[in-house]
């Protein structure tokens, strides 16, 4: 018994012994192992004090230094643009975008390009990281991100009355998640408003037909006044080579004659150019026909700059409504999809509508119409002085010392006024002017928004409110007393300026630049 007993406390010792020289092996394997590991360059940081020297010998990218400080001292002042064989993926991309920032709509030039594209045109023999060469890439990151993804500061846009709330976005968390997946600056849903890629595409369809000699000018015969169905004329030939080149015809047959198939054409221009869809062809048609294919680049180029303003998340509410200013057109969305469509007056050149937003919360139905101070001194108050029977006439009472008018068919805003509250006193409204829709330009108002199908966005806004039926609604719009409704949930309205859109399908509509912005807009663009 005692001799086993021996023998199991041998065994036992042989077993615990060999257990701790494995042990003692794998330990000794593991720090052989951290000690042979040498540490990558992007792991070694730089010198944060030669940043400071970096922008006095790149002056034009100091405006820049902010950023690339945060960029840098999130990340412990390493290196970002190099691996373990040279300049990595994302920094070959970026070259790439910068080089090619015309296919954004933008015509400027990028500070030290020639440094840029000499180190671009060597990068195989870059193997060791450069600090001039890794400032340099994140400086012009930042530069493509501010021209690219914000566009011009709000200081400019305000000079052009442009009051809609601009996006916000960290480039620097931008880039850390663009160097893991380079692939993401192509992903159009990450960076900017999806009609900017629509846009762009319209872009190198224009440029693509201005390469090719755009279209000649068409002089329309001194001796007709207008074209119609069955007319035949030699200018014909060139209106059909004129829609042929921008898609509106499918072919061009070479027929003098004003056929069906020119028809449909001259429709679907008219119908992207804001004209009324008659089949008359007029003088102005052609005119507007005329108007150069490098013209028509710049209005593209404008609208793309004015997408970058924008957030993304502006369409993807749950619902809201859109006034595009150029084009005189209320859109009422319901998860993402139009649900009524109208056309709208907008301000007069004197009396601009500004581009701006608010949340639609009441609806008043036979609403009174306080007349503006300015309107009670330039307009009501000679008419007056002219006419003493004019407040009676026009169904308007004096209330202390201003003026109102009385909820009733002649009421300026009609039967129902739709309110969102802003600084700029402007809100949406019916009129009894209902003429005035029939124009193809329709810049009359003071500045409000008068909207021809009132009482369907009535109905369309209330339609699930179980306080409001129809019956309910035509009787407060014709009812003579002044009825203010509450919104249960309120409704962003976004009042915005587009004199280029283009549909889902790729139609590509142009709108009249009523109130000069494009021009200042180019001009700011080209002086950036």
């Amino acid at each position: 018994m005692k001799t086993k007993l021996v023998t199991l406390i041998f065994i036992f010792f042989l077993v615990a012994n060999s257990y701790e020289i494995k042990a003692s092996n794998l330990e000794f394997k593991t720090i052989s192992l951290t000690y042979q590991r040498i540490p990558s360059f992007q792991e070694i940081p730089f010198d944060s004090t030669l940043i400071a020297p970096f922008f006095s010998k790149y002056p034009k990218l100091k405006y820049l230094k902010p950023e690339v400080i945060k960029l840098y001292r999130k990340h412990n002042y390493q290196y970002l643009w190099f691996d373990h064989k040279g300049l990595n993926e994302f920094a070959k991309l970026l070259y790439d975008k910068i080089n090619n920032l015309d296919q954004e709509g933008l015509q400027i030039d990028v500070p030290y390009n020639d440094k840029m594209r000499s180190l671009f045109q060597n990068s195989n023999n870059i193997k060791k990281p450069n600090l001039d060469t890794e400032l340099l890439l994140s400086s012009l990151y930042f530069f493509y991100a501010d021209r690219v993804f914000k566009g011009l500061d709000v200081a400019k846009t305000t000079e052009l009355d442009w009051f809609l709330p601009r996006k916000k976005q960290s480039y620097v968390n931008r880039l850390d998640s663009l160097l893991q997946d380079p692939s993401l600056i192509n992903q159009q849903e990450k960076g900017l408003l999806g009609q900017y890629y629509l846009l762009k595409n319209a872009l190198k369809n224009y440029r693509d037909i201005e390469k090719k000699g755009g279209w000649s000018p068409i002089v329309f015969p001194k001796n007709i006044k207008s074209l119609k169905l069955k007319d035949t004329a030699n200018v014909i030939l060139q209106i059909r080579k004129r829609l042929f080149i921008t898609g509106d015809l499918n072919s061009d047959s070479g027929k003098k004659l004003f056929d069906d198939e020119l028809l449909a054409g001259v429709l679907k221009y008219k119908k992207r150019n804001t004209f009324k869809t008659d089949s008359i062809l007029l003088p102005k048609h052609l005119k507007d026909m005329n108007i150069p294919v490098n013209e028509r680049i710049k209005t593209i180029m404008a609208n793309m700059e004015r997408c970058r303003w924008i957030p993304p998340s502006l369409t993807q509410k749950k619902q809201y409504i859109t006034v595009n200013i150029p084009s005189f057109t209320l859109t009422y969305f319901i998860d993402s999809k139009p649900e009524l469509v109208s056309k709208v007056v907008v301000g007069k050149t004197m009396n601009k509508t500004a581009v701006f937003n608010g949340d639609l919360n009441q609806i008043i139905f036979s609403p009174y119409w306080n007349v503006p101070p300015s309107i009670l001194r330039k307009e009501i108050l000679p008419a007056i002085a002219k006419n003493s029977n004019y407040l009676a006439k026009n169904d308007m009472e004096w209330v202390e010392n201003r003026v109102r008018q009385r909820p009733g068919p002649q009421n300026s805003l009609g039967l129902v006024k739709f309110v969102f509250p802003n600084s700029h006193t402007i809100y949406m409204h019916d009129t009894p002017a209902k003429n005035l829709f029939n124009e193809d330009r329709r810049a009359f108002s003071h500045g409000c928004i008068r909207v021809a199908r009132a009482r369907d966005l009535a109905i369309a806004i209330l339609k699930n409110d179980k306080n409001w039926t129809l019956e309910k609604i035509d009787s407060a719009m014709i009812g003579g007393v002044e009825k203010t409704y509450n919104l249960k949930t309120k409704i962003p309205v976004y009042i915005g300026y587009f004199t280029a859109w283009v549909d889902r399908d790729g139609t590509v509509n142009f709108y009249e630049d009523i109130y000069g912005h494009d021009i200042r807009l180019s001009e700011m663009l080209l002086s950036d």
